[in-house]
């Protein structure tokens, strides 16, 4: 029977913290669903406000930050050999350090006390409590991600002259993002949201607050995305019994990642006076940068079926599809997320399109884009990975009846996603709001034809999130089974962590690829371009607003 080490307790311990989240936060969503398809009315003590800032937190930055930082340290460990002392020391520091921070901000809105949905806009203040905890859970992941860092440090300094192993290079990559993603949020909560909730400020910048939030929020997403993408490219290729297209295409698509997706955070903020038309012309060009790494994963994923179908003997054009393991749940959870990632890349486009973003901007629009985006693509492979990283990490097994378990939570999970996604998508079109509760608007016509569509209904939208819940709660329930009862694996048939080899085991990437300090520089360069003259310009000139309390 294989042990548990001590490196694998601490990944495990983020990863069950991510799954307690989860549960929480898909709970919550049901009730969204029910509550905008008019079919319930929360009571007072438990509004929908209140829920839908549950929801957002719990799924999109807690499940997600605690399962990424646990696949994080299963990995490196896995490719980079055991942690040293100090380095799990500072994980677990930064791993208690983001719970006291997230049990503060937990007890704040449930509290009542910090109903500011998950974007925390200003001038909706809430109490300097939930801000400090918000502060506390973003220290903690540097100090957790940065021993990540020091853990690939020591590596290199063992192996000099040698190419970072790939999934040791995309946590950087990754960890990377997320710091000098978090300076923008942590400046707005440090200098402007704490001291203003305390009342040592009487009102705050809004325009400078929300687009230091931007300016975390729209790398957020690939910070919630690139864990993904280091499953398809390193993981999946094993599981379909194939191997890594290029190596040096996967190291550069990261890069590009890096570069291009954080100085564009104004394309969220295409409808917010104060910010000149050229400024944000400038990060909309930017963020379209973003296809073409995107363009290049598809390419490198897409390669690798064709290759691996065609080792087992495809013939044709197309015969390759038809030798993909698709009864396998670790490959069909991230198989459904790419191809839901297909819409989701063309929405993208969509809303940073200054034109057709005034169309959908604050509709339903926009959230059927972040679900299919965040809660298919991204989610869907956690998914995958959860079913081999828990028995990986906890000695136990995934058996066959688990697996098709597995595979009929993860086809209940595409089932619900796509008829919600698409009704919000359609009604976004005939004008339906986001961040809104139930109305009908005094009957108004227009509200009214949002229950008669075919496509486009309201009623869809708890369709949908019911088909989510049941795929949440059995996910939940296999998650508790293979932690601690499913059958306990031997020697022969431990659970593996998945790494492939790459097609040619003579490439050796190019070594600036593996310099940190140049793409760093690179990046810091974009950020000042792109954030500098505005950000003085708001400072200078965009008006105060006090705080107001709205629920």
């Amino acid at each position: 029977m294989p042990t548990i080490n001590k490196d694998n307790k601490l990944a495990f311990a983020f990863v069950a913290t991510a799954f307690a989240f989860f549960f929480i936060g898909t709970i919550c969503g049901l009730l969204q669903g029910l509550v905008r398809g008019g079919l319930i009315e929360l009571p007072y003590w438990l509004n929908y406000y209140k829920v839908l800032t549950t929801h957002g937190i719990s799924l999109a930055l807690l499940f997600t930050t605690y399962f990424i930082y646990g696949f994080f340290y299963a990995g490196i460990r896995r490719t980079m050999g055991e942690l040293s002392a100090k380095v799990r020391t500072a994980g677990w520091t930064g791993f208690w350090m983001m719970l006291i921070g997230t049990l503060m901000a937990v007890v704040m809105v449930s509290s009542d006390q910090a109903t500011v949905l998950y974007t925390f806009y200003a001038p909706l203040k809430a109490s300097p409590f939930f801000y400090i905890g918000l502060a506390l859970f973003v220290v903690g992941s540097w100090v957790s991600g940065i021993s990540m860092i020091a853990h690939y440090a020591q590596w290199k300094k063992r192996h000099p002259n040698q190419t970072t192993p790939l999934f040791g290079f995309m946590t950087v990559a990754t960890i990377l993002l997320w710091i000098i993603a978090c300076l923008g949020v942590a400046a707005t909560v440090l200098l402007q949201l704490i001291p203003w909730s305390f009342g040592l400020t009487d009102k705050i910048n809004i325009l400078l607050s929300r687009t230091l939030f931007w300016y975390f929020g729209h790398p957020l997403v690939y910070f919630w995305l690139l864990p993904a993408y280091m499953y398809w490219y390193v993981s999946v290729p094993k599981v379909v019994g194939g191997k890594i297209f290029s190596d040096s295409l996967a190291r550069l698509a990261f890069v590009m990642f890096l570069l291009f997706s954080i100085p564009v955070g104004f394309h969220h903020q295409l409808m917010e006076p104060g910010i000149h038309e050229s400024w944000k012309l400038i990060q909309v060009v930017l963020t379209l940068m973003v296809v073409i790494p995107s363009l290049l994963t598809a390419f490198s994923m897409f390669a690798t079926f064709e290759s691996a179908g065609r080792n087992k003997g495809a013939k044709g054009l197309l015969g390759w599809w038809t030798k993909l393991p698709y009864g396998d749940v670790r490959f069909l959870a991230p198989f459904l997320g790419m191809l839901f990632f297909v819409p989701a890349g063309i929405g993208g486009i969509i809303n940073t399109s200054y034109q057709l973003n005034e169309v959908v901007h604050n509709t339903l629009w926009v959230v059927g884009h972040f679900h299919i985006t965040v809660g298919a693509a991204v989610v869907m492979s956690f998914f995958g990975i959860a079913y081999w990283l828990v028995p990986y990490l906890t000695g136990r097994r995934l058996t066959k009846a688990l697996n098709r378990l597995g595979v009929f939570q993860i086809v209940l999970w595409a089932v619900g996603m796509f008829i919600m996604s698409t009704a919000m998508h359609v009604l976004g079109l005939y004008g339906a709001p986001r961040r809104t509760a139930f109305s009908m608007y005094n009957d108004h016509a227009v509200a009214l034809d949002w229950f008669r569509g075919i496509v486009a209904n309201q009623l869809y939208l708890p369709i949908g999130a019911f088909f989510l819940f049941l795929s949440s709660m059995l996910m939940v329930y296999l998650f508790v089974y293979l932690a601690c009862l499913a059958p306990k694996a031997t020697s022969q048939n431990a659970e593996e962590f998945p790494v492939s080899e790459a097609e040619n085991k003579e490439e050796r990437p190019p070594a600036v690829l593996d310099n940190w300090k140049v793409w760093i520089s690179v990046c810091a360069v974009l950020i000042l371009l792109a954030y500098t003259v505005p950000v003085l310009d708001m400072i200078q000139h965009a008006p105060g607003s006090p705080g107001y309390r709205t629920w």
